[in-house]
């Protein structure tokens, strides 16, 4: 299964870099070191984007509201690394184009009077912003980043056009941009396979007890959390990626101290059936100056959020609650003519965004940069990472390559703008042409099924289906089109462990499957997780 400890730097003792965190970032790092010669190896305490990772509102966007609060340079370098991002994995994000209705004297349910009497003058105090400022937001959105292959803004006329057919009928005027969708924990994958293929040794369920520095070398404690057994290996340089346990790490595990405290905020989302007949997203906003967005999701659903609150405990599981539920419908259902209700959920999700402490009251409005604090601790380096948001990860990871450049003797330089993920060496406009090909190859498949897996491994979709000449040459079906072929090839290059890995991370086909299907396919994969 899944190559772990095999590399180089297993067998001589000692890794140049060692990275503890196995989300986008610190995938990402992994596979910027590797592919510059170094001798690197990531622990993640759990599966590969477990955590934040995997539970992002999908997006590779510049963040149109954060000019609102002038963060210039960050909207600036996510809406260059957006088309950067999507020429590398065509296969698992895909330009999106998106409606921003705006009505001028909308009333809100629940509005008190004496905020809709403010807001009648001052539109901007009830959360939603005037159009001038729109306008001017969108401009800059359209000219910051050196837009080359997205559509700039437009506005729409809603009335007789399918963008405005499921709204509320005063909605008459939108203005439509562009950003990009992305398969989040695909991402995170196939940056972890990359710089396996390029020589990392990438340890799952694998969690970083402790690290002592001694002679320069940290001595870092592994444990395999399935087993319990543990094992040390040397590393002259620690790169701490643990998102929302950063600072626990530099706590109880380096045993340094640092002057960033990180705030968590816990992002809710909620998945509906189709609740619109087109493929552009919707983005709302409501009277607290919070936006929401409605995104059309795995074809046959939507996808609504997100929620921001502080959430306390890194340990603590986070779980979309019934009030952020009956938010996030409540928030669409002013938008929306029918009404989104508690009963058309059919999954949700939440996770924890590790945000650097600024000091803003509001969640909403912590900023989303990232700050990289190197510790020369005991002579032995540590470099911490705070922040972030997943469409600037490939710039993160040259910045932490910047940072240790000095401490690295002979690092070579940049080398992945432009350098495709696996699957994605194929045109941004590719992705018809090579599902039609893959429909040619394997008439077996259905349109969907061949979109889904085109969707998932770009150029690879065969390679995953191999020889197969009829549905049975894929081995034992688990439902919803996945088959015991897909699996091994999960099992084998994704490293996959469990059926929630494979249903709800590196696919989302637990959308499709009942607890039955589920269960035997976590039954199939622990008997055979060693064959």
């Amino acid at each position: 299964m899944a190559r772990q400890m095999t590399g180089q730097a297993a067998q001589n003792g000692v890794y140049d870099l060692f990275i503890i965190g196995g989300g986008v970032n610190g995938c990402g790092i992994a596979r910027d070191a590797a592919g510059r010669g170094l001798k690197v190896g990531l622990a993640e305490m759990g599966d590969l984007a477990q955590a934040t990772s995997s539970a992002s509102t999908k997006l590779l966007h510049g963040g149109l509201r954060y000019l609102e609060y002038l963060e210039i340079r960050l909207v600036r370098e996510a809406l260059e690394e957006r088309e950067i991002l999507l020429a590398a994995m065509p296969h698992i994000a895909r330009p999106m184009r998106f409606v921003l209705p705006y009505h001028r004297d909308m009333r809100f349910e629940g509005s008190s009077p004496v905020s809709r009497i403010t807001g009648f003058f001052l539109p901007w105090t009830r959360g939603r912003r005037p159009a001038w400022m729109i306008r001017a937001g969108l401009f800059l959105y359209d000219h910051l980043g050196g837009r080359k292959l997205l559509p700039g803004t437009a506005t729409l006329s809603l009335p007789g056009t399918p963008e405005g057919a499921p709204l509320r009928g005063h909605f008459r005027k939108a203005w439509e941009y562009s950003d990009c969708a992305v398969e989040d924990a695909r991402l995170v994958v196939l940056n972890a396979r990359d710089a396996q293929d390029r020589g990392a040794d990438i340890l799952v369920r694998t969690r970083v007890a402790a690290a002592r520095p001694e002679d320069g070398v940290w001595h870092v404690t592994l444990e395999d959390t399935d087993s319990g057994t543990a094992r040390e290996v040397r590393a002259k340089l620690l790169i701490n990626a643990g998102g929302p346990w950063v600072g626990d790490i530099i706590t109880y595990a380096v045993h340094t101290e640092t002057r960033r405290h990180v705030r968590l905020v816990r992002g809710s989302h909620i998945v509906t059936r189709k609740l619109f007949d087109h493929d552009k997203c919707y983005f709302f906003q409501g009277e607290d100056r919070r936006i929401a967005f409605a995104i059309p999701f795995e074809e046959e659903y939507t996808l609504i959020g997100t929620t921001e609150a502080d959430h306390g405990d890194p340990w603590t599981k986070p779980v979309c609650s019934e009030a952020e539920v009956a938010y996030l419908c409540n928030f669409a259902s002013k938008y929306f003519k029918a009404p989104v209700t508690p009963a058309d959920v059919v999954w949700s999700f939440s996770g924890v965004r590790p945000l650097l402490d600024d000091g803003h009251s509001a969640a909403s409005a912590v900023t989303r940069d990232y700050t990289l604090e190197l510790d020369m601790a005991g002579g032995s380096p540590v470099l911490s990472v705070f922040g972030g948001k997943i469409t600037t990860y490939r710039r993160l990871a040259e910045a932490v390559m910047d940072r240790i450049a000095p401490l690295v003797p002979g690092l070579k330089g940049a080398w992945t703008r432009g350098v495709p993920l696996p699957g994605g060496d194929f045109a941004v406009d590719g992705t018809a042409a090579l599902t039609d090909q893959l429909l040619r190859d394997y008439p077996f498949l259905t349109p969907a099924w061949a979109r889904r897996l085109v969707r998932s491994y770009g150029t690879e979709a065969g390679a995953v289906l191999g020889d197969a000449r009829d549905a049975t040459g894929l081995g034992e079906d688990f439902g919803a089109t996945l088959s015991e072929r897909e699996v091994r090839w999960m099992m084998e290059r994704e490293f996959a462990r469990t059926a929630e890995d494979v249903i709800w991370r590196r696919s989302k086909l637990g959308l499709g499957m009942d607890s039955g299907q589920i269960a035997r396919l976590d039954d199939w994969m622990r008997e055979n997780r060693n064959s």
